[in-house]
């Protein structure tokens, strides 16, 4: 059996792990190859200063910019088995920097030997799969010796994270605007705004941190520009909240409540969209970002083609967390220690599944209980 896995990110390096960790419990696994296209594995937490292209005039995966720092407790971003605390041998702060979270991940994936699985500097081309063979037909690129070449698998797992293709939104008149306009992706360096007027699209949490990283590396104001409503946070001088803008004319910004400012520079922090261009279309994921992708069974599995699965595609703060278990439970089906994908689309499971969904989304959206309700639904079913 063949399987591969696209991404060596928290998520990948989840999955290759579960697998490491059966065979070194005695079970037989898979043939399996992890590509990844960068030189290392990390994912995201690759920072580089490029924007756009790499080298090899690939897009640039990392969106971290040069002084990130945690934007959510480290205990949402633990693996289950490792946690920062035994990682660097003593207790550690709660909001590390970039530099610390990529430190653990490295540590992660060379204390588990997932390395020897993983084919850097590979990028995925294109996925289809054959029901004449009943394989995935997988096209991969050896960037560094410009090779292109073509395998199959009976089994591909995607685990290409969902922060890399940034969601940016029309306004009316902002090819009028002559200042520079980027999404938080490309955000590097606050340095560069210096002494001018920003504005941000958005309040969520990366829109907080970058408006205080601006703030503290000397722009002269920044405006922070909300949907629903606002923080209502205490900021200091030279920062504020106000809705959303409905058109630009130059440098002017006119807003819903019939405000205008003029500013120098706009960073949209909108957020991202599931983006699988190497995946044929009977294979890609196109719901929106949610706490629940629509076709995937148990937000893992694509009811389309069983034998296709995704990880850590959810809207939720506990992303390694979530990874993991998704992890144990991808490896189980392949391995066939839990119900085979088969057996998963009976009535009473779907039912079952619509059920909690529909409960869950209605009642907490967001909080503890359904993060936590959803990582026992996902266990249920492991030989735990």
């Amino acid at each position: 059996m063949q399987v591969a896995i696209c991404g060596a990110g928290p998520s990948g390096l989840s999955q290759l792990h579960a697998f490491e960790s059966a065979r070194q419990n005695g079970y037989s696994i898979p043939n399996i190859v992890c590509f990844e296209k960068q030189t290392d594995f990390g994912g995201q937490w690759n920072y580089s200063w490029r924007t756009g292209l790499d080298d090899y005039s690939e897009p640039v995966h990392s969106s971290m910019y040069q002084n990130l720092w945690s934007n959510l407790p480290k205990e949402c971003s633990e693996f289950v088995d490792y946690s920062f605390d035994e990682h660097f041998g003593q207790p550690f702060t709660s909001f590390p920097p970039r530099t610390i979270l990529s430190d653990y991940i490295q540590g992660y994936a060379e204390r588990n030997n997932v390395r020897q699985y993983i084919r850097f500097n590979t990028v995925v081309r294109w996925i289809s799969y054959s029901d004449e063979k009943q394989k995935f037909h997988v096209v991969v690129k050896d960037l560094l010796k410009d090779e292109t070449r073509s395998e199959e698998f009976d089994y591909v797992i995607i685990a290409t994270g969902r922060f890399s293709t940034p969601n940016v939104p029309y306004f009316d008149g902002i090819e009028t605007f002559p200042g520079r306009i980027l999404h938080s992706h490309d955000f590097r360096f606050a340095q560069h705004f210096h002494g001018q007027d920003v504005l941000i699209i958005g309040n969520g949490l990366s829109a907080e941190d970058i408006a205080l990283q601006l703030y503290k590396y000397g722009a002269k104001s920044i405006i922070l520009s909300y949907r629903t409503k606002p923080k209502g946070f205490k900021w200091p001088d030279g920062v504020k909240e106000v809705p959303l803008l409905v058109r630009i004319d130059k440098e002017s910004i006119h807003f819903r409540d019939g405000s205008s400012h003029t500013v120098n520079a706009i960073i949209f922090c909108t957020g991202y969209v599931h983006h699988f261009p190497f995946l044929d279309d009977n294979l890609r994921l196109k719901s929106p970002t949610s706490l629940y992708p629509a076709d995937l069974y148990k937000a893992t599995v694509w009811v389309h083609q069983p034998r296709l699965l995704y990880l850590g595609m959810q809207r939720l703060a506990f992303s390694f967390n979530i990874g993991n278990v998704q992890a144990w439970y991808v490896r189980d089906l392949i391995l066939g220690k839990t119900l085979t994908t088969l057996d998963l689309y009976d009535n009473k499971n779907t039912s079952e599944e619509a059920r909690y969904v529909a409960n869950g989304l209605a009642t907490n959206m967001m909080g503890p209980d359904f993060i936590h309700g959803f990582i026992a639904y996902l266990s249920h079913s492991l030989p735990i």
